[in-house]
């Protein structure tokens, strides 16, 4: 997986779906497992061809390999950014995105913490930003 900076794509409702799976899962997907580990899905289990082809073109997935499934070999595939990437790409991509709106969506994020040493590994990434700055 890609963990640098991905080019900015944005994912459809369905796309969305099978990428959530991809990272619940954490292995490689091939299309017929997508569609069996997918019960609740909006999207039709015949336009899984399009969906798999068009995260291909945006970069947010990649063939990981291929599998034997019968007779034929079938691509499995994998995301090619975490979820955690996924969501600063869509923020960061955000009209209304600047320096400014920082603190408040750390503030929000912050609020969320529970944990004393996730507050130090956010103080340590301050102090070194400081250093850099």
């Amino acid at each position: 997986m890609n963990t640098e900076h991905p080019r900015y794509f944005r994912l459809t409702k369905s796309e969305n779906e099978i990428m959530e799976l991809m990272w619940k899962e954490g292995h490689p997907l091939s299309r017929s497992e997508i569609i069996e580990l997918t019960p609740e899905r909006t999207w039709k289990p015949s336009s899984i061809h399009i969906l798999l082809n068009s995260m291909l073109e945006k970069n947010a997935i990649e063939v990981a390999g291929f599998v034997q499934s019968t007779k034929n070999y079938a691509r499995t595939f994998v995301p090619c950014v975490s979820s955690d990437a996924y969501a600063i790409m869509q923020i960061k991509s955000s009209p209304t995105f600047s320096q400014k709106s920082v603190p408040s969506l750390l503030t929000a994020l912050v609020e969320e913490v529970t944990e004393l040493d996730i507050l130090g590994q956010l103080e340590d990434i301050i102090k070194t930003r400081k250093k850099e700055l």
